[in-house]
């Protein structure tokens, strides 16, 4: 089983770096064959010219630039039509997810998961540094997904987690465009049939560069792709669930 890690940046020469040799470090030691895709959404500050030295030097790792418009979802749609592995792991590029973890997401899919989920707020996960006012809206809203489709999960929009190739396959066509698709991406499989875990992960503050996600013009693209999945579970009759 090989192994796929998908990176999105924009302007991350300062944290890709650590976070690409992080993860090769920890796939090497645990020897799991893995590539690492780090798609470069239309950067200007030089993280193009890094991931090109760090595939000299590490050969896992390939650079995919996201031709299209840019922004987070387009960035990780194109990593999601360039990886070859038979599961693939969306990972920032700021150092904020942890590689051990990225192991442990790699053996639920080795062991017969279709997914392999991440919680930071369940017993034995740690976060670090998360702003005051996004956590605050961050547990609101996972709480209102909880509510509305009446599952445990309770971490659905962060957007580091693990899908076999059958999900991400099965999950097609996608949607959204923004940091939307983080909620897209799993609420889909859920809701379409495929088997998922949920694991402690651990979550550190940014310590270079800036966050991405601007919150107020989130707001109603997130709603938007809650509503589009929640109706398709509703309404679809299984059309569109895995079939057996």
């Amino acid at each position: 089983m090989t192994f796929s890690i998908v990176i999105p940046a924009h302007n991350e020469v300062g944290s890709l770096e650590a976070t690409v040799r992080a993860i090769v470090d920890t796939m090497a030691r645990h020897q799991i064959a893995v590539e690492v895709v780090v798609v470069n959404d239309h950067s200007s500050d030089g993280t193009a010219e890094l991931v090109d030295r760090l595939s000299r030097e590490l050969p896992v790792v390939r650079r995919v630039d996201n031709l299209g418009q840019g922004g987070y979802g387009f960035a990780v749609r194109t990593g999601l039509d360039a990886y070859t592995g038979d599961a693939v792991c969306i990972v920032m590029a700021d150092a904020s997810d942890e590689p051990e973890d990225i192991v442990r997401y790699f053996r639920e899919i080795e062991g017969g998961y279709d997914c392999a989920f991440g919680s930071r707020f369940i017993p034995g996960a740690r976060v670090v540094n998360y702003p005051r006012q996004k956590l605050i809206i961050n547990r609101f809203a996972n709480w209102l997904i909880r509510v509305l489709f009446g599952f445990a999960y309770n971490d659905v929009t962060n957007a580091f987690k693990c899908y076999s190739r059958t999900t991400v396959d099965g999950i097609r066509p996608f949607l959204s465009n923004h940091f939307n698709l983080t909620v897209e991406l799993p609420l889909k499989a859920i809701v379409r049939g495929y088997s998922y875990t949920v694991v402690p992960t651990q979550w550190y503050g940014r310590v270079h560069g800036l966050s991405k996600l601007k919150i107020k013009e989130m707001g109603s693209r997130y709603l938007f792709i809650v509503l589009y999945v929640l109706l398709e579970r509703w309404l679809s009759r299984g059309d569109y669930r895995r079939s057996a």
